[in-house]
């Protein structure tokens, strides 16, 4: 069954007289209950504009979303939907569990709840040794896990991030890479934008690849290789991107 589901969704942006760029064209998608669904793309392909789409942060130019069966700005369907954008503004001064329930009375969840929740997300982030310690002195690998904590503290059905593993080691990308796998297993659908390609491929069920504000191939990794004839990801990327760019020239 789809959970999110878009049909022809375009954005411009008009810039001054007689200037527009395109952020997306005429894209059509949709991702499955249960799965880690990939958005791929270089920097300025799109990505980011479809996921403020997706969440109604930015108007469509045109075409529709569809997100649990009900539009982008539905309220009701934002309460079951969490986000982790790509560079996140914290107050310096909050720990992690200050932070976690102020995003929690956001949502308007009972003191009970929240507590439980605060105690649950941080040992599965594994941050419960550093609850008195402010954000500004968490390394951006903290910051990155308290920040999907807070993603979280809704209990989301469906869980959206920004470029996940921007600027982390690579002890901290395995962690994120395991806790999305855990939270596939407890029914979490994701949707998730990158550019590491080796993170993706190890993760995602199905990918899409966007290049320009344009779809160019959706589907599972091993139906693409086939029909581009590649043998990885990177080399998959790489042909999907060349070929569209000799069609536009």
């Amino acid at each position: 069954m789809s959970v999110i589901e878009t049909k022809e969704l375009t954005k411009y942006y008009y810039l001054g007289k007689n200037k527009v760029v395109v952020g997306l064209e005429n894209v059509s998608f949709s991702v499955e209950e249960g799965e880690i669904y990939g958005i791929l793309g270089p920097n300025g392909s799109g990505k980011t504009t479809c996921l403020k789409l997706l969440l109604g942060i930015l108007y469509p130019t045109k075409g529709e979303i569809s997100i649990l069966g009900r539009n982008q700005f539905d309220i009701e369907m934002k309460k079951n939907v969490g986000f982790l954008p790509e560079n996140p503004y914290y107050y310096d001064y909050l720990t992690g569990p200050e932070l976690l329930r102020f995003y929690g009375r956001l949502f308007d969840l009972p003191e009970k709840v929240i507590n439980e929740r605060i105690e649950k997300l941080l040992y599965l982030v594994k941050l419960n040794e550093a609850k008195k310690l402010a954000l500004r002195h968490y390394s951006k690998g903290m910051l990155e896990r308290i920040g999907l904590a807070a993603s979280l503290i809704n209990d989301p059905k469906i869980l959206i991030l920004d470029e996940p593993t921007t600027g982390l080691d690579p002890i901290g990308c395995i962690e994120t890479r395991d806790l999305l796998i855990q939270l596939k297993k407890e029914g979490k659908t994701i949707l998730l934008s990158s550019h590491f390609l080796s993170e993706v491929e190890r993760v995602c069920d199905r990918i899409a690849i966007f290049h320009r504000g344009y779809l160019l191939a959706t589907g599972t990794l091993k139906e693409l290789m086939n029909k581009y004839g590649v043998s990885g990801l990177e080399e998959l990327f790489v042909k999907t991107i060349e070929e569209f760019d000799k069609k536009e020239k």
